[in-house]
């Protein structure tokens, strides 16, 4: 969640009972971005323009929680118009023949602190494999236009190769030229939908 929003707070010391409900990520406050290695010495990072998702929050017994989440592809912006092309092409990505990567929740396990693991099934391509997400509860309240919000950060490390994207170049040097290892890095404001019924 934005730090300038200042929402009041709701307590992690026990039950979220303030949090339940049903949210949307409010996409112009959230960020889903990714870092890979690059070159064997430095990281390529990026992020995802355009995408959605539903939260389902249950305060009282968060592991009946659930996340929902689906990425355009082609949305892809590394800051170099080549290099994107490449990865939303078919080598990487594909994204005209695949134009979308989901993640549908399967479990949710308060680890405290204000902290949970997040289990889940990640799509992208034809291949849907597991994949846990390790998650910070930021905060819940109220902003500046009655809205509830509430607001978490998330990462999570995969092998490319295990969804099948293995392109790569071999360095002069020795090594490869993109790192097998991505991390995925998520901060996320989600808008209250169900709080006119509540």
């Amino acid at each position: 969640m934005p730090k300038n929003q200042n929402p009041t707070t709701v307590s992690d010391a026990g039950p979220y009972e303030g949090v339940t409900g049903v949210y949307t990520i409010d996409t112009v406050h959230s960020t889903i971005g990714l870092s890979v290695r690059h070159a064997m010495i430095s990281n390529v990072r990026g992020r995802f323009e355009a995408f959605e998702g539903l939260l389902k929050l249950d305060g009282v017994r968060p592991e009946r929680s659930e996340a929902h989440v689906s990425i355009q592809t082609a949305s892809l912006d590394t800051g170099v118009a080549d290099r994107d092309a490449h990865l939303t092409g078919p080598d990487f990505l594909d994204s005209s023949a695949f134009p979308l990567m989901t993640f549908s929740s399967t479990r949710v396990v308060p680890v405290g602190d204000g902290e949970f693991r997040l289990d889940g099934k990640l799509k992208i391509k034809d291949i849907e494999l597991p994949i846990t997400l390790n998650v910070e509860f930021g905060g819940a309240g109220r902003d500046a236009y009655g809205v509830n919000r509430v607001g978490f950060e998330g990462r999570a490390t995969l092998k490319r190769s295990d969804w099948g994207l293995t392109w790569n170049a071999a360095l002069e040097a020795g090594g490869v030229l993109v790192g097998d290892k991505v991390t995925l890095i998520l901060d996320i404001s989600a808008v209250q939908a169900d709080q006119a019924a509540a």
